[in-house]
């Protein structure tokens, strides 16, 4: 490759990094791409929740990045993030070996700490990864009914730049494990000998919606019987039992589980985190300290609640800023918070949300229909057979045009 060429790290093949390596490679004229992250496969997270409740193949949640990268004329590299070296502008690797960079995108995305829960290994279980989500699938083949609590534990998050102080870093995977769990009961003919107990760190279940989208879902748990609570933080899981830090307990056969997220150490290492070790960025995705480091996903200060939506909408922010400060024309990206997920309800029902309520926005709404289910389904495909390419621009636009046709807040 040319020495003239602008050499760009991106850490993580996620869905932030790889947005950004599909978009870069538009540019391949003027950067050198590498992309590195310690997996080599990438992994379709809002898929998770079919591999434990439907057996889905570990196959089609995977996509390899090495060919991804060759065919968008990026280099790939195997390793774990020691430390960045922001005066060599280097990232060093575990392995020793260096990564020269004009700029850093950092989409690590987050750590999922589940030995923050005292017990979890022993009696805990989650969709948050695809070892966790095969675990739980198996444990779901001999399970015979009884009492099943989910929730998410808490997660600190900092106060460097404004943003929403959220308890948990996203519900969402919540409402798919209890309705698709309430699902797979029914249909086996277990869920008269068994509770679904829901519980929240903080005040209001689904506190990153309004009203809007949130007293649906609240309607259809008391449909299917699931009962809720909130402002209850996580502290252990015993055989029989959930602990909360306020000693309250659950009687509990099942626990699934969202961690707490934290901020992976190489960020604190390099003296680049804000007070909880997440990355402080301005809305153009650029960190507050650094002009050539940016920032997108689950990592980011900014990335409140954290979903891949948002991951999307950060990685082609910060894209955009690396072309405008090269002087590239392009059609400027803007940073555009919202909440856009599509909630598995197992069968052939989903609930899809929209909203951007917890930004003042004027959106949100959810929506309960086959059609979602299909929309989720259809999205999960795509994703995959397409190695990890969102829907095209212009599909994308008309579906959001839809959206704010009939999601505005009354």
């Amino acid at each position: 490759m040319s020495s003239n060429l602008k050499k760009v790290v991106i850490i993580g093949g996620g869905f932030a990094g790889l947005r950004a390596l599909y978009r870069l490679s538009d540019y391949d004229y003027h950067f050198e791409v590498t992309i590195v992250d310690k997996r080599d496969t990438s992994l379709e997270k809002p898929a998770l929740p079919e591999v434990a409740f439907d057996g889905k193949s570990l196959e089609h949640v995977h996509i390899d990045i090495a060919p991804q990268a060759r065919k968008h004329t990026a280099a790939f590299v195997v390793g774990e993030v020691e430390l960045i070296d922001t005066d060599a502008q280097e990232v060093v690797l575990k392995s020793g070996d260096k990564l020269p960079y004009d700029y850093l995108i950092i989409a690590s995305g987050a750590i999922k700490d589940y030995d923050a829960i005292k017990g979890y290994r022993e009696f805990g279980y989650s969709v948050c990864d695809d070892t966790e989500a095969k675990r739980l699938n198996e444990r779901l083949q001999s399970f015979e009914g009884g009492n099943v609590v989910t929730g998410a534990a808490k997660s600190e998050f900092g106060t460097m730049v404004e943003a929403p102080n959220l308890k948990a870093p996203c519900e969402g995977p919540i409402g798919e494990i209890m309705f698709m769990m309430d699902y797979r009961l029914r249909k086996e003919g277990k869920r008269e000998k068994s509770t679904i107990n829901v519980f929240s760190p903080a005040e209001i279940f689904f506190e990153d919606v309004g009203d809007g989208a949130r007293e649906p879902v609240g309607k259809l748990m008391q449909e299917h019987g699931i009962e809720l609570t909130t402002a209850k933080e996580l502290v252990e899981i015993t055989k029989e039992k959930v602990i909360f830090s306020d000693g309250s307990s659950m009687d509990c056969d099942l626990a699934i589980i969202i961690p707490p997220y934290k901020a992976p150490q190489f960020i604190a290492k390099s003296n680049l985190g804000d007070d909880k070790g997440w990355v402080p960025v301005d809305k153009t995705m650029k960190h507050i300290g650094f002009d050539n480091i940016f920032a997108a996903g689950d990592v980011s200060a900014l990335a409140q609640p954290k979903l891949g939506h948002i991951a999307i909408n950060q990685a082609d922010v910060a894209v955009s800023s690396i072309l405008k400060t090269e002087g590239i024309e392009h059609e400027e990206v803007k940073f555009n918070p919202e909440v856009f997920c599509i909630m598995n309800m197992g069968g052939f029902s989903a609930i899809l949300i929209y909203s951007n309520a917890l930004y003042n926005g004027e959106y949100d709404f959810a929506w309960h229909s086959p059609i979602a289910k299909m929309m989720k389904t259809g999205f999960d495909d795509e994703y995959h057979y397409t190695h990890g390419h969102m829907p095209p621009d212009v599909a994308v636009e008309a579906l959001e045009s839809l959206l704010h046709k009939f999601g505005k807040r009354g």
